[in-house]
């Protein structure tokens, strides 16, 4: 791999060490950011340390910037404690849901003017610092939220952070974000759990009939239930109109399936469906691709070339490109691309490609 030179200086505390805590000590320490990490659980922090992911705090370390990466109920109070253990500090926190934390922090007088929220829209079914990985956030949208008492130059460290761990650097305020989460994130969990609990008293001759649909559909219902109890709460007032929309229009689909033979029934049915077509188009690096295709990610720098080597580089390596999107988020150093192949070849493409010095999402 191309070395990289790091933007994020100094000594990084990362509190927290479940898998985004440590994805970010990998991530960091892979670059040869010094990162320290702490974390309630003696073992889970010993863990995150055997895996690399940086060493244990010391009483001398004065850390630059802060990570808080634990439970969502918790954050306020851990920022907050992080603040006044480090007054030289810059802090920020990933938890999925900004607005809170902000307010709670404001009203206990903690330091907000060296705090701005951020959330790596990166996850994976699987929790704890067993399940990190260093390219976890490679490729994914990495949400800042400054806000009335902060500065350019902090959300400027924490785009240098995204970019250091391979993410894309987004600029919201912490309100529009929770917005954006409840519709995107939020919902859909709720939605892909009640779809999989039809599952359990589902015969074993219909489960044995499942395939990739089903499995797409169902694949977040998979993640950790306590952790969405603190993240639903915290965003319920954002979550219920989004499910509530969600409600009438399953209501009309059951209006229409009690009698499909009625007038309009056909109609509704058709009018669901292609709002799904229109939604589905929306989602960036989807767009309608073909199921029976693999899709890599691949990170090239924004300068004139790039595209054309990877392009030619897989060429040379015998793979036929199936279809290709690019996207560039304004102001970033990199770009993403989205290369779609048949599944025999994505192995051994990402492979080659990995030796070549790109980087594979």
């Amino acid at each position: 791999m191309t070395p990289v030179s790091a933007r994020t200086t100094g000594t990084v505390r990362v509190v927290g060490t479940g898998l985004l805590g440590t994805s970010i000590g990998l991530g960091l320490s892979a670059i040869d950011v010094d990162v320290v990490l702490d974390d309630v659980s003696p073992s889970t922090l010993a863990l995150a340390v055997d895996y690399g992911a940086g060493r244990r705090t010391g009483e001398a370390d004065a850390p630059a910037l802060v990570v808080v990466a634990v439970p969502p109920d918790v954050v306020a109070a851990v920022v907050a404690a992080e603040l006044a253990r480090y007054p030289d500090a810059f802090v920020t926190d990933v938890a999925s849901v900004k607005a809170g934390p902000l307010s709670a922090l404001e009203a206990v007088g903690a330091a907000t003017e060296r705090y701005v929220g951020s959330h790596p829209m990166a996850g994976r079914e699987r929790s704890g610092p067993i399940a990190a990985r260093a390219d976890l956030f490679l490729g994914r949208p990495w949400v800042i939220t400054p806000h009335a008492g902060s500065t350019a130059g902090q959300s400027a460290i924490l785009e240098g952070l995204a970019l250091d761990l391979g993410a894309i650097p987004v600029r919201l305020p912490a309100d529009r974000h929770d917005d954006a989460v409840a519709i995107v994130s939020h919902a859909p969990q709720l939605v892909s759990s009640l779809l999989a609990a039809r599952l359990v008293d589902a015969p074993d001759h219909a489960t044995d009939l499942a395939g990739q649909g089903l499995r797409d559909t169902t694949r977040i219902a998979g993640s950790d239930p306590a952790l969405w109890v603190q993240i639903l709460s915290a965003n319920a007032a954002r979550v219920l109109p989004v499910l509530s929309d969600l409600r009438d229009d399953l209501d009309a689909v059951l209006e229409a399936l009690a009698d499909p033979a009625a007038p309009g029934a056909q109609r509704a049915l058709a009018d669901v469906l292609a709002a799904g077509n229109d939604g589905v188009a929306r989602i960036p690096g989807k767009h309608g691709v073909d199921l029976r295709t693999t899709t890599l990610t691949v990170l090239i720098d924004d300068r004139p070339g790039q595209l054309a080597r990877l392009l030619t580089e897989i060429g040379e390596l015998g793979v036929n490109l199936e279809d290709m999107r690019l996207e560039h988020s304004p102001g970033a150093p990199i770009g993403i691309v989205e290369v779609s192949v048949l599944p025999e070849a994505a192995g051994g493409l990402e492979a080659d490609l990995d030796r070549r010095g790109w980087r594979v999402a």
